[in-house]
């Protein structure tokens, strides 16, 4: 009988682990934007804490299910295991929707000419970053995967568009790092809210015959891929313009 009991023992032991287990792992992806964030963890540390949590909650999924079709039972075991489940399925959709983008990180309306940045500057952008340098290699990889991406052609006047991209950028909360109407030049900045990775963009806004030609360019401070994001962002603004 105490051989039993000590088995059982074990049992409920292992199950309580396999639930605690689920739950921290679901905390660590939690916590892994926040700590990048706010600069206590370097971002690809934040990238491998998220990873690793999702492939540890991912364990706990499966070991929660397991337990239970032995005929484990809790509400531990439970939370556990739908934490779990929940933290691989957010792990294996970032890496689901990643592979079906490019990897690069530097957008442009322009890749034969792409506008250039002025005010925002590698020291503004901070050691580590991404060169500012348009790799002319992209071009080709951008036609493919995304031939949407071209200069916007407008009917209206260069101060006119130039006032309406102010207006649409300050919607966005970018913040603005230079305006210069006279050189139809903007630069700004924009933060992802749960990480915190930062992207630069520039508009080069000019006549064109009767109307406005107006480029874009985004580009990503930091990794080799940016997920889409540049491309949706340059998407987006020229939405807004039109």
């Amino acid at each position: 009988m105490a051989l039993v009991n000590n088995s059982r023992g074990a049992l409920s032991a292992r199950s309580r682990g396999i639930a605690v287990l689920g739950i921290i792992a679901g905390a660590l992806m939690l916590l892994a934007g926040p700590l990048t964030r706010v600069g206590l963890l370097p971002w690809q540390a934040g990238l491998a804490l998220f990873a690793l949590g999702g492939l540890a909650a991912g364990i706990a999924a499966a070991g929660s299910l397991i337990a239970a079709l032995r005929g484990a039972r809790g509400r531990l075991l439970l939370v556990g295991g739908v934490i779990g489940a929940l933290g691989f399925a957010a792990l294996a959709t970032v890496v689901a929707n990643g592979r079906g983008y490019p990897a690069i990180h530097d957008v442009t309306t322009d890749t034969v000419t792409p506008p250039q940045f002025v005010a925002v500057t590698p020291a503004l952008r901070g050691s580590g970053s991404n060169p500012l340098d348009y790799p002319p290699e992209n071009a080709a990889i951008q036609a493919s995967a995304y031939p949407q991406i071209t200069p916007l052609m407008l009917e209206a006047a260069p101060a006119d568009v130039f006032r309406k991209a102010v207006a649409a950028v300050q919607a966005r909360g970018w913040q603005i790092v230079a305006a210069v109407p006279s050189e139809g030049r903007i630069e700004a900045t924009e933060a992802a809210a749960w990480w915190g990775f930062k992207d630069d963009i520039v508009l080069r806004i000019v006549a064109r015959g009767n109307g406005t030609r107006v480029d874009v360019r985004s580009v990503s401070r930091v990794g080799r891929s940016d997920f889409g994001a540049n491309a949706k962002r340059i998407e987006a603004l020229a939405a807004a313009l039109r």
